[in-house]
């Protein structure tokens, strides 16, 4: 689908304020995601913060449930985490969605992380499909 990874993080908010997380569709099933780890990105052992990778993964597989939702606004009902390895500042954090099932009002995906082809978390979730239009959500939606 697209080629190039987009900016998703346009809107004040706590993905902005830490650096953003760009996106990319690889198909109706299938998502890409990636940020680059900074220093305030890290816990006291000098290694990325575990909540800033479940923040990560939240924001990657919430847009990949919202895009395959048709755009829906949808939030996450369960997210379960493993952290398996680490990255620290400098290093390029990709993720990996896959939409599992979709039915009329829930998503369930499954996600990775990779840091340098290792993988560093993984994730399962679930996604509610909120049957309402963005703009009923108020500022900021």
């Amino acid at each position: 689908m697209s080629k190039e990874f987009e900016q998703i993080s346009i809107k004040p908010g706590f993905m902005k304020h830490n650096g953003g997380v760009l996106f990319k569709n690889i198909s109706d099933t299938e998502y890409e995601f990636k940020s680059t780890i900074n220093e305030n990105h890290l816990n006291t052992a000098e290694i990325t913060h575990g909540g800033y990778l479940s923040a990560l993964i939240d924001a990657g597989a919430g847009t990949a449930a919202h895009r395959s939702a048709g755009n829906v606004p949808c939030v996450t009902i369960s997210l379960d985490l493993k952290f398996i390895g680490t990255s620290k500042v400098g290093d390029e954090i990709i993720g990996f969605v896959k939409i599992q099932k979709k039915t009329n009002s829930l998503i369930f995906v499954t996600c990775y992380l990779q840091n340098k082809n290792k993988i560093i978390a993984s994730a399962s979730g679930i996604w509610k499909i909120l049957k309402i239009k963005p703009s009923d959500l108020g500022p900021g939606g």
